[in-house]
């Protein structure tokens, strides 16, 4: 491998010269031993650690840049470093899948691996996957066709909405995607496979169902139920920030929730009104719990209002209105 070495950085690494056409270049970097980058005359640049392990060289994939960073590629490639001092190879589980491990082996990997180091809803895919799919976990990767993801997917569609079925084929396409990430050759089965088209929701409690909402809720028995529901209407928050609401995030004084971690990543400092600030004042004084929706569950927090949100809506008499919906209500 020609030692063509330079300081990688975004200006260096944007100057880089594209080579002729069905060839490829690498570039050795001078400040993090064995990170190379591999550009291609299609203009793709991907980072690998290039190191000898038990005497064989080898080139382990770390990322394609711009979408890894160069200070990121050099912790990769640190960390890559790490593991083969220990006495790992990370090229192993490389070839373990190249293999061919059944979608069930694959699935372990992938929760292991990924879904649950990067995805705040890494319980979604372990829910999901084990309920429409696991009749595939024994069958080798490349067994299962795009024709039958395509079935699934429509199948889905029928049985359990649009919108379920989408969700299902990009899972499907993101754990084959991974697994040629990692280093299977096959093809992805879910690949140009269209999803269903969605329609956005704009339900929200109409004037004449209000009332009846608010009468269902005053009769629901499980206090802890209509002050989340009543909380999720006041806030406009999402149902599982609500759920996971702290008292160390409240402040009475001066009606604000902090919410630690929103869907982007990020905190939220929301204003509570009066009514809110009622309810949770209602409520600090007879807990002693972290949680201002104490549940009974391993978790702590009270997190399955399902049976109480059907009970509000049957003695209520609305149809076809989700927890998700009063986020929408306060905006109305």
């Amino acid at each position: 491998m020609a030692a063509n070495r330079i300081n990688f950085t975004k200006a260096s690494l944007l100057a880089l010269k594209l080579p002729a056409d069905g060839k490829r270049a690498y570039y050795h970097d001078t400040k993090e031993s064995g990170l190379i980058i591999d550009v291609r005359s299609t203009g793709t640049k991907t980072f690998y650690l290039y190191k000898k392990i038990n005497g064989r060289p080898e080139r382990i994939y770390l990322g394609q840049y711009p979408d890894m960073s160069v200070e990121n590629a050099r912790k990769a490639a640190a960390t890559k470093k790490g593991q083969i001092a220990d006495g790992k190879n990370p090229q192993d589980a490389k070839r373990k899948i190249r293999a061919e491990m059944t979608l069930g082996e694959l699935f372990v990997m992938y929760m292991e691996r990924h879904s649950k180091l990067h995805k705040k809803s890494w319980q979604f895919d372990e829910r999901e996957f084990n309920k429409y799919l696991s009749h595939w976990f024994k069958r080798k990767l490349s067994d299962i066709t795009r024709n039958e993801v395509q079935k699934l997917h429509t199948q889905i569609g029928k049985d359990n909405g649009l919108y379920q079925a989408n969700r299902i084929l990009e899972r499907v396409r993101g754990i084959y995607n991974k697994a040629i990430e990692w280093g299977w050759e096959g093809q992805n089965p879910a690949a140009r496979i269209k999803k269903f088209r969605e329609k956005s929701r704009d339900r929200f409690l109409s004037a004449d169902e209000l009332p009846r909402f608010f009468d269902a809720l005053n009769s629901e028995e499980n206090e802890t139920a209509r002050d989340f529901f009543l909380m999720a209407l006041f806030t406009g928050a999402r149902k599982t920030n609500v759920l996971m609401m702290r008292w160390d995030q409240i402040d009475l004084e001066r009606r604000t929730w902090r919410i630690p971690e929103t869907k982007n990543g990020e905190p939220q400092l929301l204003p509570l009104s009066m009514q809110a600030c009622d309810i949770l004042k209602a409520r600090y004084a007879k807990t002693e719990s972290i949680w201002v929706f104490q549940g009974s569950g391993k978790v702590g927090y009270f997190n399955d209002p399902k049976k109480a949100w059907a009970r509000l809506l049957e003695r209520a008499g609305i149809e076809n209105l989700r927890i998700h919906d009063l986020r929408r209500t306060l905006g109305s």
